[in-house]
């Protein structure tokens, strides 16, 4: 098939595209690169069935030609991020979103929406299955990201049900892996950087808030399967191995082998005491679970940071990216 991933060069997103194009298909990877890099995509700008396009998701999305899929993945997701980005955020959860699915619905296109464990915020009910709505606080400062991708959420599911579009929805819960940004925000990469440079490690609140982490081929796996199925969603997908941010960061530093102090730090406005998902629908719908361990993803990740970040400049080391040994002596650019 030939697919189009908007936001392809972030995170996620560039190990989506590596996945497509590693089973055969064709990929038009379109990124604003407001919060991501081409360094994410640099080993696959010379692959022929590889297209990258710099463009803003929210001011239009017309594609020559046939799209068979629209995984919509754009949108700003450390709270650093949106925070930083309030408006952007909003915008392109909503007219961002809308144009995804007016390409999909021109195409005769599958749509895949990439919602979030955020749309349960600060979550009353444990673990949180999709038939739950949610805690959101909709005038809080992370109000911008929850609320994009709730209202993303009900725009997709009214496209569904007015025009006829294949459209799903997944709520990601979080995930980590190699390609993060240090200064992501999140807690993995900032834990890393941390360590990795000997400063104290910093945990907010006490350290007893829950996360469940998912390693990113087991979330990319998940959504081929649901652009792949006949089931709308939403359906939620991560891991529902549940841990405390102090035992992560305790984990990290044994991991690094870091000389570094844990300290404690104020903890952000709205920040959830819990999260992990339910993931009945996702193993009985689509026959999916996590298979990646915790430990396993950690190493990967933490080998990623050694060799592609100068943690003096938080820059790419261009002699040492991963997967582009070459990557240094060919010109960035969009083709």
């Amino acid at each position: 098939m030939r697919a189009v991933v908007t936001g392809g060069a972030g995170f996620i997103g560039s190990h989506l595209c590596e996945h497509l194009l590693a089973t055969d298909h064709s990929v038009l990877c379109v990124d604003n690169l407001v919060t991501s890099s081409e360094d994410t995509v640099a080993h696959l700008m010379d692959h022929p069935r590889f297209r990258f396009e710099y463009r803003d998701v929210t001011e239009g999305l017309g594609v020559s030609g046939p799209v068979d899929a629209v995984f919509h993945l754009a949108s700003p997701a450390s709270p650093p991020d949106y925070l930083r980005l309030p408006l952007e955020t909003l915008r392109v959860g909503s007219a961002g979103t809308w144009h995804a699915l007016d390409l999909a619905a021109d195409k005769g296109a599958r749509f895949l929406l990439t919602s979030t464990s955020e749309s349960y915020g600060d979550p009353q009910v444990h673990p949180q299955p999709e038939s739950y709505w949610g805690h959101v606080n909709p005038v809080g400062p992370r109000s911008v990201y929850d609320e994009a991708k709730r209202f993303g959420e009900a725009l997709t599911t009214a496209y569904r049900r007015e025009r006829g579009v294949d459209a799903k929805i997944v709520r990601i819960f979080n995930t980590f892996g190699p390609r993060m940004r240090p200064d992501d925000g999140r807690a993995i990469p900032t834990f890393i950087r941390q360590a990795l440079r000997g400063e104290p490690i910093t945990v907010t609140g006490d350290g007893s808030q829950t996360r469940s982490l998912c390693y990113v081929d087991d979330l990319v796996d998940g959504l081929v399967r649901m652009i792949g199925s006949s089931h709308g969603g939403p359906v939620n997908l991560g891991n529902p191995h549940e841990i405390t941010m102090l035992e992560l960061a305790q984990w990290i530093s044994k991991l690094t082998e870091s000389p570094s102090e844990i300290v404690l730090v104020p903890r952000p406005q709205d920040d959830p005491e819990k999260r992990r998902p339910s993931i009945t629908l996702a193993r009985e719908l689509l026959d999916w679970n996590p298979t990646t361990p915790v430990e396993h993803g950690l190493r990967e990740t933490i080998r990623d940071f050694r060799r592609r970040v100068d943690l003096d400049t938080l820059e790419p080391q261009r002699d040492r990216l991963a997967f582009a040994p070459d990557a240094a002596a060919r010109p960035w650019r969009s083709r």
